[in-house]
């Protein structure tokens, strides 16, 4: 998206945001909200640097770290505190220190264990400046060789090491400023970073660039604010600038900002002024972001769908939409309030302003959703739960637009040699951030073929939705927790919304279409019931399988990528392993687990293959296996076979997914609680992955 006004020293007022999909939003809260491995902050104020660098780190806590490290100038001094482990443990020796410039870090390790040695910040040999860096360069060792020529030692295993010492070099062996050496160092890197660096010879500067790894600039009253999400600062300003790839800012605090290209070429971005609250990222009395999160769906889908999903009356309607403020769920039918029971029979709509605009593309003008209905084929390129979104997404637009889907996991589409014909094939990436570095080379893959990309992410402003041609919004709300719930259901939600809409008037009739939309509106309600219902039951069967080694998640159709979404959640937080397989492909392998100590989950909704899921249920009872099943509500014929029987609400068998999901993401946290497993923050992961 260009860049419109100017930069300068103090925030403008009001400015509105280029939208990269083009309807009417808000810019929600954290502008890159979904952070991923490590965490930076950077101030440059009137205040005590250390308060507003450790209170930024903590809200950064859930991008997943190992160690944590501030750099403070003070007084000519540059002061280093790094700490293995939690912020927590950082503060205890980093609270007290002096001076109104610093910046702060939270790794994940890539190159090298974590170790205070290797944790950010890190410096060059005279302690001149510091510098904290997210991403990986891929060049480092060849940098690092040639700079062991030059006589240059290192302590640390980093990458970033080698970054701090090759700028280190431009300075000296060129006699440049840090700024100009900082640039020069740049154009010899290869790889992803963002990074900030603060001098201690000049305590009114910070450099900051940006590669491939988030990066924004928050602008305060005579103070400035950098960090990898927004929501380290949004307590100190709303006002933010995002930093583009190959950008970069430099802030002094008596000219105030300046964008320019790494090159040199000066920039006048835009000021953006973020809308949401604090109460959003805390966890609102709840012992975990991830329950919070599970709780919060039938919120998250009434935003997602809000303005999108109407059920317009033929004739003077009385009803009206549901208030933001009276409630968070609807109280009669999906988004609506107020409904006459007389009123006439409703007409439903489904208005997808990102993908329905015009879109310019090599001098033409389409309708993406034109673009959309005429493909001969839809590419679906995601990762993790984003990739299971996608599956489902495959089963809505063929069964229902009669469109040849394929899924790609995003880390392999951009290496192996895919066929894309850019008249014939639209690709839609999936990405709850919008920064998953190898769902945006697949975006960017896609693009250099010719191709119409569309995206669906969460995060307002992020670098996916600012590169595709048009998508969709989640508008879910920050989701803190590594493992993804409410996205998971959102990005369902919004790939049926899209089928119905391509499909309608095209390849599904209007009854089936009326049904299925006015189901989709009721789905929170449905969400909020199963929550009611079910969370009980699910703290009891944990407790009887919180001891399994292993597990295994059943699914047919539609809920194939349901049982896969299962499975991942129990693993990645719980620690048990667990596989995800379609039900019948049981007897080709997997069933030879199977044992009375073998937990069996299958999903088994009343739909068009109840009766093959359900003779794969007798074939694991036959094998003595331990089955947990979820079905609908008012089916008793599993009640005998199965050891628990789950039920949630009845419905269209396209939009089923989106509940059966719900009791395996309360299941498998209530597991991993009870197995004492850090919820938010699992092991070895991070929200979402910025590096390949």
């Amino acid at each position: 998206v260009p860049s419109e006004s100017a930069s300068c020293a103090t925030p403008s007022s009001g400015s509105c945001p280029t939208q990269p999909f083009p309807f009417n939003t808000a810019v929600f809260l954290f502008s890159e909200t979904s952070a991923k491995m490590c965490g930076i902050t950077a101030y440059l104020g009137k205040k005590q640097a250390s308060t507003v660098l450790l209170s930024g780190l903590a809200r950064l806590e859930y991008r997943g770290y190992d160690s944590a490290g501030v750099a403070i100038v003070n007084a000519g001094e540059l002061c280093i505190k790094k700490k293995v482990g939690k912020v927590k443990e950082l503060h205890a020796v980093a609270k007290d220190l002096q001076g109104d410039v610093g910046i702060g870090h939270t790794r994940w390790a890539t190159h090298g264990e974590p170790t205070e040695r290797n944790a950010h910040p890190h410096t060059p040999k005279d302690l001149n400046f510091a510098l904290v860096h997210n991403g990986i360069i891929e060049n480092f060792g060849a940098l690092r060789e040639s700079l062991k020529r030059k006589g240059h030692e290192f302590y640390s295993d980093t990458d970033t090491e080698v970054l701090v010492k090759l700028i280190d070099d431009c300075m000296k062996k060129s006699n440049l400023s840090l700024e100009a050496a900082t640039r020069q160092a740049l154009t010899q890197v290869v790889g992803a970073y963002g990074l900030v660096i603060v001098s201690k010879e000049n305590p009114d500067l910070l450099i900051s660039a940006r590669m491939g790894s988030p990066l924004i600039l928050g602008i305060g009253e005579e103070e400035w604010f950098l960090a990898s999400d927004a929501s380290a600062f949004l307590e100190h300003t709303r006002q933010v600038v995002h930093l583009n790839d190959g950008e970069m800012v430099v802030i002094n605090r008596k000219t105030g900002y300046q964008v320019s290209t790494i090159s040199g070429d000066d920039l006048n971005p835009e000021t953006v002024e973020l809308e949401g609250s604090l109460d959003l990222i805390e966890k609102g009395g709840y012992k975990h972001y991830m329950i919070k999160e599970i709780m919060e769906q039938p919120i998250a889908l009434n935003n997602c769908m809000r303005g999108r999903v109407r059920m317009h009356a033929t004739s003077a309607p009385t009803a009206r939409r549901a208030s933001t403020c009276d409630s968070p769920l609807p109280t009669t039918s999906g988004l609506f309030l107020g409904a006459d029971t007389d009123a006439p029979k409703e007409q439903p709509h489904i208005n997808l302003g990102g993908i329905e605009q015009t879109i310019l593309k090599d001098g033409q003008s389409f309708s993406g959703l034109d673009k959309l209905r005429q493909a001969r084929r839809i590419i679906i390129c995601a990762c993790g739960t984003s990739w299971h979104a996608g599956l489902v997404g495959e089963y809505l637009i063929e069964d229902l637009c009669k469109i040849p889907v394929e899924v790609e996991y995003a880390s392999e589409f951009r290496y192996r040699a895919v066929v894309l014909r850019p008249e014939e094939d639209c690709v839609i990436v999936i990405s709850q951030s919008g920064e998953t570095a190898d769902t945006l080379a697949a975006l960017r893959h896609a693009k250099e073929a010719g191709c119409m990309v569309f995206g669906i992410v969460n995060t307002v402003g992020s670098t996916i939705a600012r590169e595709t041609d048009g998508g969709v919004y989640l508008h879910a709300g920050p989701e803190i927790g590594v493992a993804s719930t409410k996205a998971f259901t959102a990005q369902v939600t919004v790939l049926a919304m899209l089928a119905l809409r391509m499909a309608h008037g095209r390849t599904i009739d209007e009854a089936r279409y009326t049904k299925m939309v006015k189901e989709l509106s009721e789905i929170p309600e449905l969400i909020q019931s199963i929550l009611e219902s079910e969370e009980q039951r699910l703290i009891e069967i944990g407790k009887v399988y919180r001891y399994a080694h292993h597990c295994l998640f059943l699914g047919r159709g539609y809920n194939y990528p349901v049982a896969l979404e299962g499975a991942l959640k129990m693993k990645e937080i719980s620690y048990i392993h667990a596989e995800g397989y379609p039900a019948a492909e049981m007897k080709h392998g997997p069933i030879a687990l199977i044992d009375n100590l073998m937990p069996v989950v299958v999903i088994a909704m009343k739909d068009s293959i109840y009766e093959k899921v359900k003779s794969n249920i007798m074939e694991v009872r036959a094998r003595k296996g331990c089955v947990i099943v979820i079905t609908d509500e008012g089916n008793h014929e599993l009640d005998d076979i199965c050891e628990y029987v789950i039920h949630v609400p009845a419905i269209s068998e396209p939009l089923s997914p989106i509940l059966t999901v719900v009791p395996l993401q309360l299941l498998s946290y209530h597991i991993a609680v009870m197995r004492g497993c850090d919820v938010d923050m699992p092991r070895n992961l991070a929200k979402s992955v910025t590096t390949e």
